[in-house]
């Protein structure tokens, strides 16, 4: 019999609707404080089970919350997602047609980078190549800064990333739209943007920057996990 879904589920997941995206241990924090004001019992390592409790009463609505990885600092982080859009257009409320179209250039700009990142200038050059209006370099500016503050993208010394929210609400158009350029890691088996890559031309296995940095902590002589040769990297440190 599945578990049936609580008081505490209910304000759990009224307040993932709010947030929209939290990292694991605000998702752990709000998990205590849920169970805490309606008296259920709180099991500390069974946050996962608490959301899956949650993700079977949401299937007939198309909605989960679905949990990834930040491929900036490798923190877990949780994210509302409505399954029934799985691209762009769900956007389409809070942004203009020409708004997307930036957006979705900046989207094929990373994809097809091979560090998962693009500079400002790049993206900012785009603004004259729309189809469906073009915009100012200012406006284009705007739109991008709110891009970075609805927590689409990140932005970081004049560089733009894909955020965590970004990789987890649009892994379905990642994966459809971007087949042939999507990288897997090696280690965690999800999409990877930002990793480094074996140069024996025989592997090319892609890891990203937070697995490489667990997977050779410690190492005298990192080796590719998968083929053996010398691992030519700067370790990147753990991040807590």
């Amino acid at each position: 019999m599945a578990p049936q879904l609580g008081d505490s589920h209910r304000r759990f997941l009224q307040s993932m609707m709010s947030k929209s995206v939290v990292d694991e241990k605000e998702a752990r924090a709000l998990y205590k404080h849920c169970c805490d004001i309606h008296k259920a019992h709180c099991v500390p390592d069974k946050l996962d089970d608490f959301i899956e409790t949650i993700n079977s009463k949401l299937q007939p609505m198309l909605m989960q919350i679905r949990k990834g990885m930040s491929e900036d600092n490798g923190q877990q982080y949780y994210a509302l997602v409505n399954m029934a859009q799985t691209d762009v257009t769900r956007m389409s409320s809070d942004y203009a047609d020409n708004e997307l179209e930036l957006f979705r250039k900046t989207m094929d700009l990373i994809m097809s980078s091979e560090n998962g990142k693009v500079s400002s200038t790049d993206v900012l050059n785009l603004a004259d190549t729309l189809t469906t209006k073009k915009l100012k370099k200012s406006e284009a500016e705007q739109v991008l800064k709110r891009l970075v503050q609805d927590k689409w993208l990140n932005e970081k010394r004049g560089e733009f990333t894909f955020s965590i929210r970004c990789i987890i609400e649009m892994e379905p158009y990642f994966r459809r739209m971007y087949e042939d350029q999507l990288k897997m890691c090696h280690i965690c088996h999800n999409v990877a943007f930002q990793c480094q890559i074996c140069d024996s031309p025989t592997c090319g296995i892609k890891i990203h920057n937070p697995c490489v940095a667990r997977y050779f902590k410690g190492r005298v002589d990192p080796r590719c996990p998968a083929c053996d040769e010398f691992w030519p990297y700067e370790i990147p440190e753990v991040r807590h």
